[in-house]
């Protein structure tokens, strides 16, 4: 098994402004790669993503190979899994959005549209804003209180509130990150979150789950 990092490119995230912030966070052999075997040997997988669902989760799998590679280094090999933006929301069973998506259906839940309750919530929900961490299992060490940026206007629905690392208000109460077991997904940008989203950053890089 390889120490790199595996930093999945396809065609769907901001991946020089993640790696820098990986590299800032400490990461040193950070591979970003679509080719399924670099993440089959990875020690950890980050997987970043911005744009519809739907497109993302095509891009995804027409990699071939891809999925499986993840899912036997990430679900088998329990090799720590950071998803950020869509790339956490890709994490969900299903994307509502222009149409039904399937997603990875790694932690179960539903993407779908920020619901606008009061006109002066505006979406998408963009810029700085609270992240409040759930204290009840888990993957709660990994996020501290503070702020992040956000650009998103669909969020992700847990079946289970247990799977909810962390929350942020627009409008009432949206998921800004969810855990379970070797896999956190942030919706928020730790690449555009400064210091606070380098220290997330450095706290991925340390986790053992």
């Amino acid at each position: 098994m390889g120490g790199h990092l595996a930093l999945i490119d396809y065609g769907a995230g901001n991946l020089h402004s993640v790696a820098n912030a990986l590299k800032a966070a400490g990461a040193g052999d950070i591979r970003v790669t679509a080719d399924p075997e670099t993440v089959r040997d990875a020690e950890r997988v980050v997987l970043p993503g911005v744009g519809a669902f739907g497109a993302c989760a095509n891009a995804l799998r027409s990699i071939d190979g891809m999925v499986a590679a993840m899912e036997e280094r990430v679900l088998s090999g329990r090799a720590p899994f950071l998803g950020i933006c869509v790339g956490m929301q890709l994490l969900a069973t299903r994307g509502v959005e222009r149409g039904v998506h399937d997603g990875l259906d790694w932690i179960g839940g539903e993407v779908r549209a920020i619901a606008v309750t009061d006109p002066a919530i505006k979406v998408p929900h963009m810029g700085w804003n609270d992240v409040a961490p759930m204290r009840h299992h888990d993957g709660a060490e990994l996020i501290e209180d503070g702020e992040a940026y956000f650009l998103h206007s669909y969020h992700f629905a847990a079946d289970d509130g247990r799977d909810i690392a962390a929350l942020t208000d627009h409008g009432g109460a949206i998921t800004a990150a969810v855990a379970r077991d070797n896999l956190l997904g942030v919706q928020f940008h730790p690449e555009k979150s400064q210091r606070y989203g380098i220290a997330l950053l450095e706290r991925f890089l340390d986790w053992r789950p």
